[in-house]
């Protein structure tokens, strides 16, 4: 196990910014998902970590011992890629025990094989051991693609969209095992995707990065709950969250696009807001069939599940999650109750959450 430390990280790349003052702790025994989307920094993160990129400025701790310069051999960190990597010409056995035969490792041949047969069983892969790569379904090949990173006991698991090539039902499953095994093992695993299911699923922390920018940290509750800003609010949750334009008057907020105006001190219990809000509301915390208001469905979308309604007012399209047994039709006109106690206030120029 090990703690990781990035402190002030920047990298560049040509006129490319990739990565702007990052400082974040991956704590010892940790699953922490770095989210974000393409081109948000976050494999260039883990290849710095990894000591495959060095940082233009910053520093990177393992373990409180400082990485910068040291050669990725020598920091111990495993790296599972989106693409697996599997050696074709050899087996199931071999590819596990590849690393182990280097001559970093230099390993007895009694004991690769003790490793590696634990490892196998710990992945529930024993028999395919004397298979090839291409015998392998994508799943067998995820595992075997971390069984090698396991096989030499890592101080850390950087994981780089290990999932995306698998259809979503063997996603869903490895999602799973993927959880269990990091809390058996007790390791730390530094997770990075683009599929917010995935880092609720996932993390015991999420941080949410975009153009290089670390946006917010905290547990997935907090990042789903309290976004820090309205980018997180729109990428944290599908559907994402509904952001009204609203401003305050005479102890009043009107939101423009629903034509409402409602007493600010039943919507706000903190300090002092701007004259011009924006005001996030989830798609679970409008309720249909009830309260004094009216919208005109606009579309209904299944998702088995649950259903997504969009909610025609005015010119306003609201995004309404109902439970599948919910009837709606596309232009009947129902009411509608916004859950105020959840709403969240944003700074509409810096986009910050407010309060």
């Amino acid at each position: 196990m090990a703690e990781v430390v990035l402190r002030d990280v920047e990298k560049r790349f040509g006129k490319i910014q990739a990565l702007q003052g990052i400082t974040l702790e991956v704590r010892d025994g940790e699953f922490l998902v770095l989210l974000g989307p393409t081109g948000a920094g976050k494999t260039t993160t883990l290849r710095i970590v990894s000591g495959l990129e060095e940082p233009d400025r910053g520093d990177v701790f393992i373990d409180g011992v400082r990485m910068n310069g040291v050669a990725p051999r020598d920091r111990n960190c495993a790296f599972v890629f989106q693409n697996y990597i599997l050696y074709p010409h050899l087996t199931v056995y071999d590819n596990l025990a590849f690393p182990l035969r280097s001559k970093l490792w230099r390993t007895e041949e009694s004991e690769i094989r003790k490793k590696v047969e634990h490892v196998a069983r710990v992945l529930k892969i024993e028999h395919l051991l004397h298979r090839k790569p291409d015998k392998l379904s994508g799943g067998e090949q995820q595992r075997v693609a971390l069984g090698r990173a396991m096989v030499r006991n890592p101080r850390i698991f950087l994981m780089d969209e290990p999932l995306s090539n698998l259809d979503a039902k063997l996603r869903e499953e490895m999602r799973v095992e993927l959880k269990s095994l990091q809390k058996n093992l007790g390791a730390t695993f530094f997770f990075v995707t683009h599929d917010h299911v995935e880092a609720m699923t996932l993390g015991d922390r999420v941080a949410v990065l975009n153009q290089g920018v670390l946006q917010q940290v905290g547990t997935p509750e907090e990042v789903y709950e309290y976004p820090a800003n309205v980018f997180v609010a729109r990428f944290v949750g599908n559907p994402e969250m509904n952001l009204l334009e609203g401003f305050l008057e005479g102890g009043k907020l009107h939101l423009r696009g629903l034509a409402l105006t409602l007493d600010l001190e039943k919507v706000w219990k903190g300090g002092e807001l701007p004259s011009r809000v924006l005001v996030g509301l989830r798609p679970e915390n409008i309720l249909l069939g009830q309260g004094e208001a009216v919208g005109e469905v606009y579309l209904v979308e299944d998702l088995g599940a649950d259903k997504i309604v969009r909610l025609r007012v005015g010119e306003t399209l609201l995004r309404v999650r109902v439970p599948k047994e919910a009837e709606f039709s596309v232009g009947e006109r129902v009411p509608y109750l916004l859950a105020y106690e959840k709403f969240l206030f944003f700074d509409p120029t810096t986009e910050r959450r407010l309060g």
